[in-house]
């Protein structure tokens, strides 16, 4: 009796594992195969990772669970959007960690933490980013914009994460001028040279749901044209 108890416990977990692992595609593209990887806590580990998955055309990134991937230097320099930490996001992508973080070195030279690029940005490029339970931090886009996030036309989506101490002279936490969803996340002590010192958005929609968006230096939220969401 306790052998066929075990089975049936192994059947549940085995069922339970494969949503885990298999859920997060449904934010990419539906016709794309699930090609989850996941992976180790390191700087190296997560370029890597990021670099096949926009390769391959699109990936399901599971991060190390409370893990902080330090960055140390940019790893993407194209583009007119200035140095980023991570190479670009130019395909869907997902990125599930659970109270993990991804931020810049404290004597790291200047750079933004992620970059996603669509059609208005690079031409060929069709990123879509969906991150869960990820905190980024210490970005710092200089004169450019979105310091921790630049989501320069492509998509944002952002669950249980946060967007903190990060700076730049437009969104300091993020910039954005497509699409940013985001859901039970945190965009807090952020600061920007001129405007937007949470979030800063020049076009697009922007949906925050029970979201908190606070203590931001000019302001926590700007436009270039009146936000029909309370930020």
């Amino acid at each position: 009796m306790r052998s066929i108890n075990m089975l049936r416990l192994l059947s549940a977990v085995s069922a339970v594992g494969g949503f885990l692992f298999t859920a997060p595609a449904a934010h990419a593209d539906a016709a794309r195969p699930a090609q989850a990887t996941i992976v180790p806590c390191s700087e190296a580990a997560l370029v890597s990772a990021v670099n096949a998955a926009n390769a391959a055309g699109g990936g399901d990134l599971i991060l190390a669970p409370f893990c902080t991937y330090t960055l140390t230097g940019a790893h993407s320099t194209g583009g007119s959007g200035g140095p980023a930490g991570l190479p670009n996001i130019t395909t869907p992508i997902t990125m599930t960690g659970l109270a993990t973080e991804i931020t810049r070195a404290p004597n790291a030279p200047p750079f933004r933490i992620i970059e996603v690029d669509g059609p208005s940005q690079l031409q060929d490029a069709q990123g879509q980013l969906a991150i869960a339970t990820v905190t980024i931090s210490n970005g710092d886009a200089g004169l450019g914009v979105g310091g921790g996030i630049g989501n320069l036309g492509g998509s944002l989506t952002m669950t249980a994460g946060g967007v903190r101490g990060s700076h730049a002279s437009y969104g300091g936490g993020i910039y954005t001028d497509t699409a940013l969803t985001m859901t039970a996340s945190s965009v807090t002590s952020n600061t920007a040279t001129v405007n937007g010192g949470g979030i800063y958005r020049n076009a697009g929609s922007l949906t925050l749901l029970a979201t908190n968006v606070s203590g931001n230096t000019p302001n926590n939220c700007a436009a270039t044209a009146p936000l029909t969401t309370p930020c």
